[in-house]
């Protein structure tokens, strides 16, 4: 019986070694587009908006859609390296693998590490925002949304609008109203905080937003240590088809 190294140096071993291969390329191309994509919904999320407009934000959007987009280039760069049969090729995709795993690695431990800091800084912006609040700028209207799509009011509740320019001239904003309630919230409603209690929306923003960013940030980083450790397959599959390629002097016609 011939040893495994003998056996391994075959036509038909490196021919599996090239399908197993391009299949992985095409499934690691697609998580280039899960990446991109997720990256594309952070950007356009509500709690990344706000961060990222009073320029404290975090960049993991943006570092997300560069590494999708990347991703999904060196996805189909291992497609052709494969069907070429070139160890060339292959090494450079092994290698760029090996970067991939390591940056979203790194990514992962220190989105976990830093949510506390991610937290803080989130609360930081939104009493900014709060504070510079006129119901008129884009900035106002973020805090509109978050309003009326949680369904709370004020950083911790409604009466945190009370230490605000805009609540001395105007009273609450009208996003706080509780319209699933049949709330109507007139201004003179608006403006006594007795009467705002039994129309506006009594539970506080920045905790509701503390838990969907946590609940986002545990998808990302489960996401990020999913794919990091997917790689770990594709460099060992470029490796040992460039080995064996360069052993056989394999050639693709």
């Amino acid at each position: 019986m011939s040893p495994p190294s003998a056996r391994l140096q075959t036509k038909p071993v490196i021919t599996c070694l090239k399908t197993f291969l391009i299949s992985y390329s095409l499934i690691f191309w697609f998580t280039g587009v899960i990446l991109l994509a997720v990256g594309v919904w952070g950007k356009v999320n509500i709690e990344f908006d706000l961060l990222l407009k009073f320029d404290k934000g975090t960049n993991a959007p943006y570092v997300l859609i560069g590494t999708g987009a990347v991703i999904i280039i060196f996805g189909l760069f291992g497609c052709f390296a494969t069907c070429r049969g070139s160890p060339w090729m292959l090494k450079l995709y092994a290698m760029f693998l090996i970067l991939v795993f390591l940056a979203e690695l790194v990514a992962g431990i220190s989105g976990f590490i830093f949510r506390h800091e991610i937290k803080a800084v989130l609360q930081d912006v939104y009493k900014n925002a709060e504070k510079s609040y006129d119901g008129k700028d884009t900035m106002s209207d973020d805090l509109d949304s978050i309003q009326r799509t949680l369904q709370c009011c004020g950083e911790t509740n409604y009466t945190s609008w009370v230490n605000t320019d805009y609540f001395k001239k105007e009273g609450i904003p009208k996003s706080c109203c509780n319209v699933t309630a049949g709330a109507n919230c007139t201004t003179t409603e608006l403006r006594n905080l007795t009467l705002a209690d039994s129309v506006v929306y009594q539970q506080g923003c920045f905790s509701l937003m503390s838990i969907t960013m946590e609940g986002n940030l545990g998808i990302i980083a489960g996401i990020s240590f999913g794919i990091a450790f997917f790689q770990v397959i594709g460099i060992f599959l470029a490796c040992c088809l460039s080995r064996y390629i360069t052993n056989n002097q394999y050639e693709m016609v």
